[in-house]
């Protein structure tokens, strides 16, 4: 019985199949402005809430 587990390698693979240049490029500028926003932006209530869009966005953070 062969595994069909979900990994990080099979989505990355399946990204690079499905996606054109510019919705990586997009992709990348967006986690890229979340990022600044999470690391600058250190008042409270912004970072808990950039927190929360993350993991409501499925971003796994610890």
């Amino acid at each position: 019985m062969a595994s069909t587990a979900n990994t990080v390698h099979g989505r990355v693979e399946q990204a690079r199949v499905e996606l054109t240049p510019i919705q990586m490029a997009a992709g990348l500028l967006f986690v890229a402005a979340l990022g600044y926003t999470l690391l600058f932006m250190q008042d409270p209530l912004v970072h808990d809430s950039m927190h929360n869009f993350r993991h409501a966005a499925g971003i796994a953070c610890h």
